[in-house]
């Protein structure tokens, strides 16, 4: 406290943010994103709205959730999410999902030693179609900063199709610092550089069984300077004819089978 009783600055920032994260919701929509995340015990429900088709299709994970859901006319589907949106006549409003720490995830988590970090990746449909391929081949988590990348949003997790449930999505303060303390768990740190005569194959091939990350950024910009700086290899993923460009997630995708086949 200060001489005037009233507390410091930074304490009061400090509260008035977890004011904010305590009020803020996700509204989750589409089929598979709301059965998944009913079915998830790490997620906290509030609120649940179908039409009665999507009821009927969703009976029994609505009932393992031990969740009351609002009954709604399809012509009336009134819940805060982008009009455009295919909501499929359900939506869910539920607290974001909290993966713990870096470490915990990154050493002691399910699945190969391997992890994934996004650069700068804002596209919601980019993330998800990333945590999809994540999961599909093992991987521990995806990682992004706090700032600059897509936030866990209904288009994300619907995109993801059910994968934002059991695939952690770990949203850092600095992308830089975390590169570094998974360096120093063992890590290899890989990124993606169309310019890079190494290939992801060779790169993978020369890291032997050691933890893998894979640092990817986002169409068009790439890895920013101080992320290409932090990697221990930059690499290519090799392309036929004179067009060689993959978006994110599809680049994602290629590089996570490489490191499945070795």
């Amino acid at each position: 406290m200060s001489g005037d009783g009233k507390k410091p600055a930074w304490v009061i920032d400090k509260e008035r943010a977890k004011r904010a994260a305590e009020k803020e919701t996700v509204w989750l929509f589409g089929l598979h994103a709301v059965r998944d995340a009913l079915l998830n015990p790490r997620r906290r429900k509030l609120r649940l709205v179908l039409t009665k088709n999507a009821y009927d299709k969703l009976a029994d994970a609505v009932a393992e959730a031990g969740m009351e859901p609002e009954i709604v006319d399809p012509r009336k589907f009134s819940v805060p999410i982008d009009e455009g949106s295919v909501h499929q006549g359900a939506a869910l409003e539920a607290k974001p999902l909290d993966w713990g720490k870096l470490a915990d995830v990154a050493i002691s988590g399910a699945g190969a030693p391997l992890v994934v970090l996004l650069d700068r990746v804002t596209d919601p449909h980019n993330v998800g179609a990333v945590l999809r391929s994540a999961e599909v081949f093992g991987a521990r988590a995806v990682i992004a900063p706090r700032h600059h990348s897509a936030p866990e949003t209904g288009a994300l997790a619907k995109t993801a199709s059910g994968a934002l449930e059991r695939q952690p999505y770990l949203r850092v303060a600095n992308l830089a610092d975390a590169m570094i303390e998974l360096r120093e768990m063992g890590y290899i740190l890989i990124g993606l550089d169309g310019e890079s005569e190494l290939t992801v194959a060779q790169a993978v091939a020369q890291a032997g069984t050691r933890p893998l990350a894979l640092v990817m950024g986002a169409e068009g910009p790439g890895l920013r300077e101080k992320t290409r700086e932090t990697c221990d290899h930059l690499v290519r993923i090799p392309y036929a004819g004179n067009f060689g460009s993959l978006n994110v997630s599809n680049a994602a995708a290629v590089a996570l089978y490489a490191v499945s086949q070795r």
